[in-house]
């Protein structure tokens, strides 16, 4: 594993980046080492059960999850994660349909090495894999959408900007359509952890605020993702 990482790795360095490098060289040799301690630890001589199907539903669900934290925190652990950020580099996609699309070479392969059935598996398991690493990259990537229609816009700015310290843009001289009272929209882009904070708030001065809170991951800007 680890020789196979090196060469890969080097690659990893020159077309990504040193940031990336450094951080899938950590988890390169964190791994590799632990692999090895297990090993001596506790060494396998056969699988853990008689059912292949329930091993490789959890030993693809676990490295799924692994696999989505390090690429949200812009790392790996080598071998073909290495592959497909090189890929995604280039063809500007994302992290999961390249990381398929290099699984699968390895995939088809699999039929002329170990047979049907194990093939079969690997197809199922592939496919598990990826519908777990989209669904937590997109968590993990996510965050609440606000749109705040309130008589409160001043107050509940300074809460945002300056208790909170996030951005947020508020427009005012807006009517509404029922009262014909002076609104205001706020608009604002919050973790889950401070959109709790911000409804119950919004909640305590302005119990007629009309709020929207919507779930994205695709957020561009200062505090996020700086390009597309």
């Amino acid at each position: 594993m680890l020789a196979v990482n090196i060469i890969l790795l080097i690659v990893g360095f020159i077309v990504v980046g040193t940031e990336f490098g450094f951080r899938t060289v950590y988890c390169c040799v964190l791994i590799s080492l632990s692999t090895r301690l297990l090993e001596m630890i506790c060494p396998l001589f056969a699988p853990l059960t008689t059912l292949p199907l329930l091993e490789m539903i959890f030993a693809i669900s676990l490295s799924g999850l692994g696999a989505a934290i390090l690429f949200h925190y812009g790392a790996s652990t080598g071998g073909t994660d290495i592959v497909a950020m090189i890929l995604k580099k280039y063809l500007k996609t994302n992290i999961s349909k390249v990381l398929f699309a290099v699984d699968c070479i390895i995939v088809m392969l699999t039929y002329f090495v170990f047979g049907m059935e194990t093939w079969l598996l690997c197809i199922l398991g592939m496919t598990t894999k990826i519908l777990v690493l989209n669904n937590m990259l997109e968590r993990l990537n996510s965050s609440k959408y606000f749109t705040i229609v309130t008589t409160e816009g001043e107050a509940v700015l300074y809460y945002i900007t300056n208790e909170l310290h996030k951005g947020a843009t508020i427009s005012d001289s807006f009517c509404g359509g029922f009262s014909n009272d002076g609104k205001s929209v706020i608009l604002t882009v919050l973790s889950r952890r401070n959109a709790l904070f911000v409804k119950n708030y919004v909640k305590s001065v302005d119990p007629q605020a009309f709020v929207i809170v919507s779930t994205t991951s695709d957020i561009i800007g200062k505090g996020f993702r700086e390009c597309i």
